[in-house]
């Protein structure tokens, strides 16, 4: 139920600012609007304010199918308009009244998302310390002489000046960007038991990614904060039961291989198998201030095309965590800088999957928005409006691609016709409609096909 909720509040309030966006502008110069819907279909409620600027008569209405929205306005080319009402029409507007009308739903959407993402800034919100987990063996970050514990102090890509970092969330961000982009990253760090910061480069220009999903970060090395190496919950006739491991213990070594933190201890775990049968080996435990040794030999699971190995326990305490909170102007201009870099980033991983640089596993349709608005719901309110910005961001740069049948398709048309003086014909214009559509349904049948897998594979 949270679920579906969650995706319906998400679903609407996107759609009536895009809307609004378009509604708005089209009042401000002087265009007739008379009905704006949020969702399409049998109609659920309807509305039409008394009070309205002069010259308007707005019919406000919810439909039963909520997937869109529309604002229709009078339009010699749609049905007759009578004469004393022609220049209320919005064909009949000049070029660049036109253009901010179509230009004002996505550009709606965009600025929400900066809204969204100051509101999280200003109110703060509970992030991992930016302190590095041991890196994957034979990881980018592994061979940039990374060990784990080290706290990450600031970062920047090559050549840029280095910028403070206050928490994982940000480094996160900062390793997804330069391994799409494949540009290197400096760190600035501090090990642990040492002064002075030490520099490391990530060469993730060397990395192959075509996916930003969780195999990407194993490629770099880092796949999330350090966490102390601990036996969480132990799960009734599991191998940790099995061995005696208990509620609390703190792992120091398994076999000669000293344990620094939780994700080295999950990773040491997986891979204690030998000949599919699990490899049975001392574990230094400390317990109640003294040391214990204590064997154990993993269950054997199948993972996907791998066979790993599973002690049947919750291995890794929370990380540690910081507030993170900025003040009036800077979270604002933050908002506006996550805004642009999200927006950069959506629309390069369009271009590279169009030529074939990045999986088309990347699209995502309403199956996937729908399990993370539930989710992100579910963890709070600022995971839910940065899930809400992201979604934003998405579809204010979709609308403005150069789809015919899209907002930025529309814009394309207007940019023809200021360079050559003329409108599109509406022969061409309803063969650019058709492709668009064919375009559109191809996309969104490549979307829905990945939810499916995603979801249910």
């Amino acid at each position: 139920m949270l679920t579906l909720v969650a995706f319906v509040v998400a679903l609407g309030l996107l759609i009536a600012v895009h809307e609004y966006g378009h509604y708005r502008v089209a009042v401000a110069c002087g265009v007739k609007v008379l009905r704006f819907s949020i969702g399409f279909g049998g109609t659920l409620y309807r509305w039409q304010p008394k009070r309205q600027r002069k010259g308007q008569s707005t019919e406000f209405v919810i439909g039963a199918f909520p997937l869109g929205g529309y604002v229709k306005m009078l339009d010699e080319r749609e049905g007759p308009v009578p004469p004393d009402e022609r220049h209320l029409a919005f064909n009949t507007q000049p070029l660049k009244s036109r253009a901010a009308i179509v230009a004002a739903g996505p550009l709606a959407n965009l600025l929400l998302a900066v809204f969204l993402y100051a509101a999280v800034n200003w109110y703060g919100v509970q992030e991992p310390k930016p302190i590095l987990a041991s890196p994957v063996p034979g990881s980018v970050a592994e061979q940039a002489g990374l060990r784990g514990g080290e706290r990450v102090e600031s970062a920047a890509f090559e050549g840029e000046p280095m910028q403070p970092l206050r928490s994982f969330e940000e480094l996160r961000w900062l390793l997804t960007r330069g391994a799409l982009d494949a540009r290197d990253i400096r760190l600035q760090v501090v090990f642990p038991g040492r002064g002075g910061a030490t520099e490391k480069v990530l060469a993730l220009s060397r990395l192959e990614s075509r996916d930003a999903d969780a195999l990407l970060f194993r490629k770099i090395g880092i796949t999330g904060p350090w966490t102390p190496p601990v036996i969480g919950e132990v799960m009734a006739a599991g191998a940790a039961q099995r061995a005696g491991l208990r509620l609390g213990d703190r792992v120091l070594a398994i076999g000669p291989t000293p344990v620094v933190d939780g994700q080295q201890l999950r990773e040491l775990i997986r891979a204690s198998v030998r000949a599919s049968q699990g490899l049975r080996q001392e574990w230094q435990v400390q317990r109640g201030g003294q040391t214990v040794a204590i064997a154990v030999q993993p269950d054997v699971v199948v993972d996907g095309d791998k066979t790993i190995g599973r002690i049947g326990a919750y291995v890794g305490a929370a990380p540690e965590f910081v507030t993170v909170r900025y003040g009036p102007l800077e979270g604002l201009t933050k908002g506006a800088q996550r805004t642009w870099e999200v927006s950069v980033l959506t629309l390069r991983m369009m271009g590279r999957m169009v030529i074939g640089e990045a999986s088309l596993k990347n699209l995502s349709g309403p199956l996937t928005i729908a399990d993370y608005a539930g989710k992100s719901a579910s963890l709070g309110l600022t995971q839910y409006l940065v899930f809400l910005a992201l979604i934003s961001v998405s579809l204010g740069v979709l609308n403005l691609l150069p789809l015919p049948v899209l907002d930025g398709g529309h814009l394309m048309y207007y940019l023809w016709e200021a360079v050559t003086g003329k409108s599109v014909s509406d022969t061409w214009m309803d063969r650019l409609q058709r492709g668009g559509i064919a375009v559109l349904l191809v996309m969104m049948s490549i979307a829905l096909f990945n939810d499916v897998t995603r979801l249910f594979g």
